[in-house]
C-alpha cells in the first residue's frame, strides 16, 4: 500500500511512498533493512525512485500508469534489487549515475543500466521537472532528485533525519559527502521536506543546523 506525502500540484503531480523490506549486503556483511521506494507522477505516468527489494507493491502502487524510468540515487544493492523485474513488467528504462556503475556490478555483473543520470540533469512530469544532483560520497554515483514545485528533495542514502549517510564500507567517504550535502543540498531552499531512502522526512533547515551543531 503507498501513502501520498507531497503534492498533488495543480496538474495532478504528487508524491507516493511505499515501504519495502530485505537485506543490505556489502563487504561480506548483511543486514535487514526498510527501504522508502518513491513514486512520482500524476494519474497517467511516473516515475520510480529505488526499486528496492520486491516489484510486487511498487506495481500494485503504479497501477496503469506508464513507468517513465526507474531512478537510482545509488546502486548498493537494497536500492536496485527490484529494478530489472519492474523493467520487464513496465517497459521502463532503468537510469543510474555512471560513476556508480561499480556498485551496480556487484549486484549485476557483467551488465549495465538502461540510461545515464547526470549532474544538472531535468527529467520532466507532469507539470514539474526532476533536478539531478551529482552527490557522491555514501556512493561515487549518488544523486539526489530535487522537486521544486513541490518543494521536496529524494536524497536516498545522502541525507538522512540526523545527519549525512553512512561512509564506513567501501567506496564510501565521509569528507565527500559532507562537501555533497553542503555544495548541492543546503543551497536549496530552507524549507525543502528531505525525502530519504530509509526511515522518516526531515527538512534541508533542521539537518543544516544539525551538521552546524555537530
Amino acid at each position: 500500500m503507498s501513502e501520498v506525502v507531497a503534492g498533488p500540484t495543480a496538474g495532478g503531480v504528487r508524491v507516493e511512498r511505499v515501504v519495502t523490506s530485505g537485506v543490505f549486503a556489502l563487504d561480506g556483511g548483511e543486514w535487514d533493512v526498510d527501504n522508502n521506494v518513491w513514486i512520482i507522477g500524476d494519474d497517467r505516468e511516473c516515475y520510480v525512485v529505488d526499486a528496492a527489494h520486491d516489484a510486487g507493491p511498487i506495481l500494485e502502487a503504479v497501477g496503469n500508469r506508464r513507468v517513465l524510468a526507474v531512478l537510482c540515487t545509488h546502486a548498493h544493492n537494497d536500492h536496485i534489487t527490484a529494478a530489472p523485474a519492474l523493467r520487464e513488467a513496465t517497459g521502463a528504462p532503468v537510469a543510474l549515475h555512471p560513476a556508480d556503475q561499480v556498485l551496480w556490478e556487484l549486484t549485476y555483473p557483467g551488465t549495465e543500466p538502461d540510461e545515464q543520470l547526470a549532474d544538472g540533469e531535468e527529467l520532466a512530469i507532469g507539470d514539474i521537472a526532476l533536478e539531478v544532483l551529482h552527490t557522491p560520497g555514501h556512493a561515487p554515483g549518488a544523486v539526489c532528485l530535487y522537486a521544486a514545485a513541490l518543494g521536496v528533495v529524494f536524497t536516498g542514502d545522502t541525507l538522512f533525519q540526523g545527519g549525512p549517510g553512512a561512509t564506513g564500507r567501501s567506496y564510501s567517504d565521509y569528507d565527500t559527502i559532507v562537501d555533497s550535502i553542503r555544495g548541492s543540498l543546503f543551497c536549496l531552499p530552507p524549507a525543502t521536506v528531505v525525502l530519504t531512502g530509509h526511515g522518516d522526512a526531515s527538512t534541508i533547515e533542521a539537518e543544516r543546523a544539525g551538521l552546524a551543531a555537530g
